[in-house]
């Protein structure tokens, strides 16, 4: 038996059959700022660089960084800039980062991936019910 120190590489604990999902983990999200969705905390508004906002006369493509801190108002309850809080670009997995690794995957889809699973889900449910209509 050796009494070495573990190395490296043996010192990070992965949970429970997150083996093969490491790889995964080290996969850069996109770090570009301008691409990112900002959300109002008073009102829950998020700002879509993608979308902009038409109410206001923003055009799609402006990133939020790009706005006027002065002029800029939430459309929804007149918070300024400073309400707004970053929650990244809207292709990343939504929750906590150490939670990402759980739930057979699930927790890495996107939340437009995760209501296509549901509503699908729920779409395939009500078929298969009224399928047994067919057994006469």
């Amino acid at each position: 038996m050796s009494t070495e120190p573990p190395t490296e590489t043996s010192t990070e604990e992965l949970p429970s059959g997150a083996a093969g999902t490491l790889g995964e983990a080290a996969e850069p999200v996109a770090e570009d700022p301008s691409s990112h969705r900002f959300e109002c905390r008073s009102c829950g508004f998020v700002y879509d660089p993608a979308e902009g906002v038409k109410k206001l006369g923003i055009a799609a493509g402006t990133s939020f960084l790009e706005l006027d801190p002065v002029a800029f108002r939430c459309p929804v309850c007149r918070s300024r800039v400073g309400a707004f809080k970053d929650i990244g670009p809207r292709n990343k997995p939504s929750g906590f980062e150490e939670n990402l690794n759980f739930g057979l995957g699930v927790n890495r889809l996107t939340p437009g991936q995760k209501n296509v699973l549901i509503f699908g889900g729920f779409a395939l449910a009500f078929a298969f019910f009224l399928s047994l209509y067919s057994l006469r």
